[in-house]
């Protein structure tokens, strides 16, 4: 589509149980409706098979699997297929990209909480992410014990980092919450410890504002 502006660009961003993959379903959903051309994907694993493969790999055996080191690089190889094969492609035809997680999930988990360092994981985004930043960001706040909790029910086997604990999920939660103070024009903190519903309406009411003031 040639001279089409480029699409919006939005990731959802959480600790584990924070209700991510639900709404970020409901937010496709709803722009659809509004005549949004909507492209759903999620972190790791969209973007073809290798990102796939990688998915695996991180999500899946013991906690103490992969180092931080290990896990952010996995992280960004699979996050630079992601780009080039899916998310750059849709934002360059207009379309509207949604991101069950995205950069900010590696910068919380194994730059702040795994202790690799903010240094080294901003060497990484700089290279692979370059100016393909989200235009909105989306961090579901929730209490790393009811993350835990809600976490614990679910039956994908994808556990890995939900066995890391309750004191490496807080470090996840306070590493998001001081992303969305580092950079307020670009996120919204969600309080997901409440009602489904009630979230929806906080997420619907901050995404039709940056709507809005893009327009």
């Amino acid at each position: 589509m040639t001279g089409a502006r480029r699409g919006f660009f939005i990731s959802v961003e959480g600790a584990d149980g924070s209700g991510k993959s639900t709404q970020t379903r409901r937010l496709a959903d709803y722009l659809r409706t509004l005549g949004h051309a909507v492209v759903e994907t999620r972190e790791p694993g969209g973007g073809g098979e290798g990102a796939a493969a990688i998915r695996q790999l991180l999500l899946n055996g013991p906690p103490d699997r992969w180092t931080p080191t290990a896990e952010a690089l996995m992280m960004y190889a699979a996050r630079a297929e992601h780009l080039d094969k899916l998310i750059r492609p849709a934002l360059k035809e207009g379309k509207t990209v949604i991101t069950d997680r995205f950069a900010d999930s590696t910068m919380a988990y194994q730059g702040m909480a795994g202790g690799l360092g903010a240094s080294a994981v901003t060497a990484l985004h700089s290279i692979v992410v370059g100016e393909d930043e989200p235009d909105l960001t989306l961090i579901l706040d929730v209490p790393a014990e009811i993350g835990l909790q809600r976490a614990g029910g679910r039956r994908t086997g994808e556990s890995r980092f939900e066995q890391k604990g309750e004191a490496y999920q807080q470090a996840v939660r306070d590493a998001f919450l001081a992303i969305a103070r580092a950079a307020p024009k670009r996120c919204r903190v969600i309080d997901a410890s409440v009602d489904q519903e009630t979230v929806w309406r906080a997420i619907a009411k901050a995404v039709d504002g940056a709507l809005q003031s893009r327009s």
